[in-house]
């Protein structure tokens, strides 16, 4: 009997979740990058093992929210906590345990039909003794925490250390059912996944400028018409949004190169996703104070 179901990764901003999401599915459906709450939505990895499904729910770190976006991510992961099938606290081994992780462990308490892993992430960065450090810590903590932990994983999303394993577990811990999801790798629409990578690029490139101030709305999208069925392209017309208009000539750069840069860096993994060339119009304008607008947040799809 095959099994299939949801999990939820959850954890504090910044310990790997996305990149752990992109290495259990196979390849990117989920925004990396170094800086903290990057990731926006709940985008959904369909990892498929055997007969067996697995639905991965990647979902923004939980954190004490200072505007109205991070309120509103914050009960998106506890809205979406109650809807899973597993749950994956991921703990970081380059880290100790702290009061961000106490946070989200005191929402975990009242979990009931949902089992829960705990996932010692970025395990390549520490050494073994460490990493068997970290899995004595994070048991001590499950127990002081009262939190009833099924297995404890140290897994590494980077060298693909124990994802196999991480995969298997879940796998096992699903309800009895059929598949949900065919060959499709997540269920999110190409639109919300394009307008991801952009803001992916954009962040990389901006560094600690504007980690938060940054949205992208996808204007159009579509194949071009008129094309050789054997060289097709795709059109994007997409805005990146900033909070003030300070921020806008940060974003453009000298001459506006550094948004040409962040749309090359966008362009190519938008063609790498999408098996075809792209042409990407990119833009940047002002949405005063848009973490805090609930206006603007409905029209940024939060």
């Amino acid at each position: 009997m095959s099994r299939s179901g949801f999990a939820i990764l959850v954890g504090r901003p910044n310990v790997g979740k996305s990149t752990l999401t992109n290495a259990l599915v196979g390849q990117p459906v989920a925004i990396t990058s170094s800086r903290p709450q990057t990731t926006r939505h709940t985008i959904r990895g369909v990892l498929n093992t055997g007969d067996d499904q697995v639905v991965l729910v990647d979902t923004p770190g939980i954190h004490r929210p200072r505007t109205l976006l991070g309120r509103r991510l914050n009960d998106l992961v506890l809205a979406t906590l109650a809807e899973v099938d597993v749950v994956v606290l991921c703990l970081p081994a380059d880290q100790r345990i702290g009061p961000g992780d106490r946070f989200i462990a005191e929402r975990l308490r009242d979990l009931r039909r949902q089992r829960l892993v705990v996932a010692i992430t970025k395990a390549d960065s520490v050494t073994h003794e460490l990493v068997g450090q970290r899995l004595l810590e994070a048991d001590a903590f499950a127990t002081e925490m009262g939190l009833d932990v099924s297995e404890f994983v140290p897994v590494s999303a980077l060298d693909g250390a124990n994802v196999a394993e991480l995969a298997g577990v879940l796998a096992r811990m699903m309800p009895e059912g059929p598949k949900l999801f065919g060959d499709e790798l997540t269920d999110q629409p190409e639109r919300v996944v394009v307008a991801e990578l952009i803001r992916e690029a954009a962040l990389e490139r901006l560094h600690d400028e504007l980690p938060h101030s940054v949205a992208v709305d996808i204007d159009e999208m579509g194949m071009r018409e008129g094309r050789p069925e054997d060289d097709p392209l795709m059109d994007i017309y997409a805005v990146l949004y900033v909070e003030r208009a300070s921020q806008k000539p940060i974003v453009l750069g000298r001459r506006g190169q550094l948004l040409k840069q962040i749309g090359a860096e966008a362009r190519g993994k938008i063609e790498a996703l999408l098996g075809t060339r792209v042409y990407l119009d990119l833009h940047v304008k002002v949405a005063k104070d848009w973490q805090n607008n609930p206006a603007q947040l409905r029209r940024l799809g939060f």
